[in-house]
């Protein structure tokens, strides 16, 4: 991850858990969303370049520097969670104050997974905006790629279970 100065990014937009349009006719970007989405787009050709899938981020900080970006790199390190939004939102969560992780943005080159989705809401960033959304890359794969979620049973043993985990969120 790489720091550097950008101009300043937007306020509009929604949180994450609020979830952003999947169209771009639906989003109002400015002309710095654009460009962070740009910077974003080209760390994801630098990651395909590279051999790796490409998804490319960067987190914009409340004064519009660019804090930190970085890349997909889950093949050449053989890591399944290489996601470059992961790895900016432990980036942020180890390095920034709550207030100035809750005043930055994360421009990527597609919308966050579900796994990085947890990781940007446990970081307490701002505001994400992505450019190409699930749906859109989904479209994008050929048939049969995509991923399932392994069976789940549960809830089992939910009194022992409580035991270790009462109180600790007081």
């Amino acid at each position: 991850m790489t720091p550097e100065n950008h101009a300043t990014p937007s306020e509009h937009g929604t949180s994450v858990s609020e979830g952003l349009s999947v169209t771009g006719e639906d989003v109002a970007l400015t002309p710095e969303d654009e460009a962070f989405l740009r910077r974003a787009i080209g760390l994801a050709a630098k990651a395909r370049a590279g051999g790796d899938p490409p998804f490319g981020s960067l987190l914009a900080g409340p004064d519009g520097n660019v804090l930190a970006e970085d890349h997909n790199t889950s093949l050449t390190d053989r890591d399944i969670t290489a996601h470059p939004e992961l790895k900016l939102a432990r980036w942020a969560a180890r390095e920034l104050d709550p207030a100035t992780a809750a005043a930055t943005t994360l421009y990527t080159s597609c919308q966050p997974c579900g796994m990085c989705a947890g990781a940007i809401a446990r970081s307490g960033l701002g505001r994400v905006v992505y450019a190409l959304s699930n749906e859109q890359l989904t479209a994008l794969k050929p048939p049969g790629t995509a991923f399932t979620d392994a069976p789940a049973r549960g809830p089992a043993l939910p009194e022992e279970a409580r035991v270790p985990v009462e109180g600790y969120y007081r």
